[in-house]
């Protein structure tokens, strides 16, 4: 009898060292598993901001795309991409710029005062570069994390104002 109670214990302690060892192997794949999704999600946002960064710009560009109405200025010691349009006769301009660790626009009638704080925060990005040479712009975005990215955008128009 003491033999069948002993084997009985022996039993349970081994069905407990086995339950601990199964546990053991899960919390480790669950750990394992959340730190290779906290990766890939990470790597996901910075694509994900590198591609609608550079979109950005590209459809902000080809939308104002006309003939003169597109040019690269400095204003409050930043780059910016000026678009102007015209309304109910008035000139208005879009700037596209980065300042304060986000690249924002303004929207504002032209010869209006305003600052770089003024405009909307669009996305994070530290630094835009950009230029406008015969017909092609060139903006470099410096991502957060200090990647640089690069673009190149031809004028459809024909013409653009550099500085």
């Amino acid at each position: 009898m003491k033999m069948k109670e002993q084997k009985r214990k022996a039993d349970a302690v081994l069905v407990l060292v086995l339950f601990g060892v199964f546990a053991v192997c899960i919390l480790a794949v669950l750990l394992t598993s959340a730190d290779a999704y906290r990766r890939l999600a990470e790597r996901d946002e910075q694509s994900y901001d590198h591609r609608v960064a550079t979109q950005y710009l590209a459809t902000r560009v080809r939308q104002g795309d006309e003939a003169g109405r597109v040019f690269v200025e400095t204003f409050d010691g930043v780059d910016a991409l000026v678009l102007q349009e015209e309304i109910d006769g008035e000139v208005y301009e879009t700037r596209v710029y980065c300042y304060d660790g986000y690249l924002r626009e303004l929207f504002a009638a032209q010869g209006e005062p305003f600052a770089a704080e003024d405009g909307e925060q669009v996305l994070r990005a530290e630094a835009l570069t950009l230029s406008l040479e015969n017909q092609v712009i060139t903006a470099e975005i410096t991502d957060s994390d200090g990647q640089v990215r690069a673009m190149t955008l031809y004028l459809r128009s024909g013409e653009g104002r550099g500085r």
